[in-house]
């Protein structure tokens, strides 16, 4: 080794050395492909309505750096307008500057991540150079809508409902939050091992002045083969009104199930201590109402002070309105004739909540148009929705299912010229053999 004078790159100078020039690789690689598609196009127009004008040079801000293009412009005789048939083509026409790839990372970034200036930062980070501001992304969200799915099928006679309200800060003086109405709807459980997972689960969000319950059966009839005189309804939610209200609503082709969740919360914070907390804990766990009822009736009186005897008040009243609520749903279901094998008990609200309280919540506050609009980018990531964009769309998110291929002639093109470009653009590959960095990139000459 003492014998040995060359000066080897440590890896990250190798990384770095070779991400570098893979950016400018793909710049390269881009710019022809969109000049001989342009070309093609020339050739293949139909030259009595379209009259070529001249050349114009664009910039397209990629994921690998900026992209200049030259192509061609034309005088739509038929409309009297001029227009780049390239960017008719792409899909791209009167977009900007930013490429679609671009704008749906920044996108999922901004609406999975923690800000718009996390989004931006981690994808500077990741390519070295500042690609889009936290005001582009926050721009393109506002833009956003989604692409409506075909309706799915209902599996089962029965669809289970998980409802429950988030308080949202409003930004501007004298400005009141609003208290976003969320509900989850589901088609059962899978269990894979230890892991439990809800089926086919779609978000309905509730906007406009139509009220709540008869806006969420409209989204069951729009997303759902949904039939309001053959499937029933399970709804979780606590003892809002709001929430409350589908009894009135649906009458009895639903079922209301009281959130478990928020009942044991409450029967801890009142009764940690006391000797008859693990009764009620039992009484609550077997769906036994009047039971938990007669013990909370009990407790009354038997507590420090004044403002926890009024909350158990509290507490037994709404229990009291409603104490089949508090009962086994499943048993309900036989009742109906539906067989109830595989179901578990309800009380995914909370879960819910939190996966939306991340993002909007945590000392944040919001504009009207700011809170809908991510909240809408929300729902579109948990439900696999496609988003229209305002250059365009996305039609996956990570993790989800691959993009339908491209023609194959196409790709057979982008590997061909893929070839020319990275031939000759390797300068250490035109110096010395036998040093490391020659050796470390020899394998990329005919990639």
């Amino acid at each position: 080794m003492k014998k040995n004078n060359t000066e080897y790159p440590n890896l990250k100078q190798i990384e770095q050395l070779v991400w570098r020039q893979l950016q400018e690789t793909f710049s390269e690689v881009m710019k022809a492909l969109l000049e001989d598609m342009d070309n093609q196009i020339a050739q293949e127009r139909d030259k009595k309505r379209y009259r070529l004008h001249e050349k114009r040079t664009t910039t397209i801000v990629s994921l690998f750096g900026e992209i200049e293009v030259a192509r061609n412009y034309y005088r739509d005789r038929e409309k009297g307008n001029y227009v780049f048939l390239l960017d008719r083509y792409l899909e791209f026409e009167g977009a900007g500057s930013f490429s679609p790839l671009i704008e749906e990372a920044a996108l999922e970034l901004a609406i999975t991540g923690p800000s718009y200036r996390k989004a931006a930062h981690s994808l500077e980070t990741l390519f070295g150079y500042r690609v889009i501001s936290h005001e582009a992304i926050r721009q393109h969200l506002l833009q956003i809508s989604t692409i409506p799915k075909e309706r799915e099928p209902v599996h089962l006679p029965v669809l289970f409902v998980e409802v429950d309200g988030l308080y949202v800060k409003h930004q501007g003086k004298g400005k009141r939050g609003k208290e976003e109405k969320i509900a989850a709807v589901h088609q059962g459980w899978e269990i894979n091992g230890k892991r439990v997972s809800l089926k086919d689960k779609r978000h309905f969000i509730h906007r406009g002045k139509q009220p709540f319950w008869e806006a969420f059966e409209d989204f069951l009839i729009e997303n759902f083969a949904y039939d309001p005189t053959v499937h029933k309804l399970v709804i979780n939610g606590d003892g809002a009104g709001w929430i409350t209200a589908c009894r009135e609503h649906f009458q009895g082709r639903a079922f209301f199930s009281m959130d478990r969740f928020h009942v044991a919360r409450d029967i801890r914070s009142l009764f940690r201590k006391h000797p008859r907390y693990r009764q009620m804990q039992k009484a609550l766990a077997s769906y036994d109402h009047q039971k938990l009822l007669t013990e909370l009736n009990s407790a009354v009186g038997t507590l420090e002070t004044e403002d926890q005897e009024e909350r158990l008040n509290q507490l037994i009243r709404q229990l009291e309105k409603y104490p089949e609520a508090l009962g086994d749903y499943r048993n309900w279901l036989k009742e109906q004739g539906i067989d109830t094998n595989g179901m578990r008990p309800m009380g995914s609200a909370e879960g819910t909540m939190s996966v939306f309280a991340k993002r909007l919540k945590n000392g944040r506050s919001w504009v009207e148009k700011g809170v809908s609009a991510m909240i809408t980018g929300l729902v579109a990531f948990l439900d696999h929705l496609a988003l229209k964009t305002l250059f365009g769309r996305v039609e996956k998110w990570t993790e989800m299912k691959e993009e339908k291929n491209p023609p194959r002639h196409y790709v057979e093109k982008v590997t061909s010229t893929i070839g020319e470009v990275a031939r000759n653009n390797l300068p250490y590959l035109k110096g010395k053999a036998n040093i490391p960095v020659y050796k470390a990139l020899k394998v990329l000459a005919g990639f």
